[in-house]
């Protein structure tokens, strides 16, 4: 087998060490040499002056948890690197070492058969660093809004029943009262805004119940649990807009697509960033995020086509987006939506649409071109014969016979 790196090095990285093994091309045999090098900077430079030392021009490393981050920054300068799948490299079981496993990487960046793992710039890794941490903030302040329904349903106080947002103006004017030790319905219901869809009547009922010191003691611990947790999203998104300035064309133009919001352009800006060259094609960059089945054949028989987990931050986010669109009332995205949910069910079909947002995305960072609409009737369109026979058929099934002729 041809190589394609006589000088490399392949790297085992753990939290407290980083094993090293050297591959040196010397004619038709190789020479190796391994050394262990500790995680600290000091460690990690020297690791850096050990592998010039030995002419290192390409380094591969195991995508290991978080701890391969400081080991790339250390190198990026001064080597070229990749970054491999753990799951795409795995060696013959039962020899597993760390001086086996980092000879074994070595052993495949000299022959090229490592395929690269998708490492953005360093700014794009920031905002990504960002985004990611402001979404699990908003995970948590939901659990936290949950427990204080919970709370609030074991005190038979129904203010879910009649108030959109627990923890919005009027419902945390209530919290706040009960909290402080109100429980007579009618005061209760003088702190809200007086906006509040349901009569008063049913407004007293529902905010008639029976509160403990326990009971309010949990609603103070929730409700400042969820204004600590506000406050730091809003802390997240000051931090986000100076970020986000080199990049802030792009995130514009990916909102000109229905479904995508502010804040859902910053996730894909910070998950994918704006160099689409990355990717060869649209469909690669769909394969990376999970967005289309697998591949999974056998005896010529399609096995499964389950969607592979991919990009879980990008395809969450993805799909969501999706929802959205295939929520509004006309569009393509409607009318992909609506054309593959009877066939195929909502899940899929919603799959199907995240897919073409990301496609669009593709297309659009890659030529800074804003969303055109394909439009509603574009699958009538494209195939008219093929609308006009469905069509047909569905008016036969009501009891009508139907002459199909062609307008003047």
């Amino acid at each position: 087998m041809e190589v394609l790196h006589p000088h490399c090095a392949g790297l085992d990285v753990h939290k407290d060490t980083v094993v090293a093994s050297v591959r040196i091309q010397e004619g038709p045999t190789a020479r190796r040499v391994v050394e262990t090098f500790g995680t600290t900077t000091k460690a990690l430079l020297a690791l850096s002056d050990w592998l010039g030392e030995h002419g290192v021009t390409h380094v591969a490393m195991e995508a290991t948890g978080v701890y391969w981050k400081p080991v790339w920054h250390v190198l990026e300068a001064s080597f070229e690197l990749v970054l491999a799948n753990a799951m795409h490299i795995k060696n013959v079981p039962g020899r597993k070492t760390d001086v086996n496993d980092a000879t074994w990487i070595a052993d495949l960046l000299a022959h090229g058969l490592i395929r690269s793992s998708f490492v953005p710039p360093t700014a794009i890794q920031e905002m990504r660093t960002l985004m990611r941490t402001r979404k699990q903030f908003v995970r948590e302040r939901a659990q936290h809004v949950q427990r204080i329904q919970k709370t609030l349903e074991d005190a038979n106080v129904k203010i879910a029943s009649v108030v959109s947002d627990v923890v919005g103006t009027s419902g945390r004017a209530i919290l706040k009262a009960l909290i402080d030790g109100e429980s007579r319905p009618e005061k209760l219901l003088e702190v809200t805004t007086g906006r509040l869809r349901a009569d008063r009547s049913t407004l007293l009922e529902a905010l008639r119940g029976c509160v403990r010191k326990h009971h309010r003691f949990m609603l103070q611990l929730h409700l400042c649990q969820i204004e600590a947790l506000e406050k730091s999203i809003e802390t997240i998104d000051a931090e986000v807009g100076p970020t986000l300035e080199p990049f802030r064309e792009k995130a514009a133009r990916l909102m000109t697509m229905p479904g995508i919001s502010d804040v859902t352009a910053q996730v894909i800006v910070s998950e994918i960033g704006i160099d689409m060259s990355r990717f060869p094609t649209a469909g690669h960059l769909i394969s990376w995020a999970g967005l289309c089945p697998r591949n999974d054949e056998s005896a010529g028989k399609r096995r499964s086509t389950r969607l592979r987990q991919g990009a879980p931050w990008l395809k969450a986010t993805l799909t969501q987006a999706a929802w959205s669109a295939a929520r509004s009332k006309s569009g393509y995205l409607h009318a992909q939506f609506l054309r593959l949910k009877t066939r195929r069910g909502p899940k899929k079909a919603i799959m199907a649409v995240a897919a073409s947002m990301l496609t669009a995305v593709y297309y659009m960072l890659r030529d800074d071109v804003d969303y055109r609409d394909l439009g509603t009737d574009y699958f009538d369109r494209t195939d008219r014969v093929k609308a006009a026979r469905r069509l047909v058929k569905r008016l036969g099934a009501l009891g009508y016979a139907v002459e199909i002729k062609e307008a003047a």
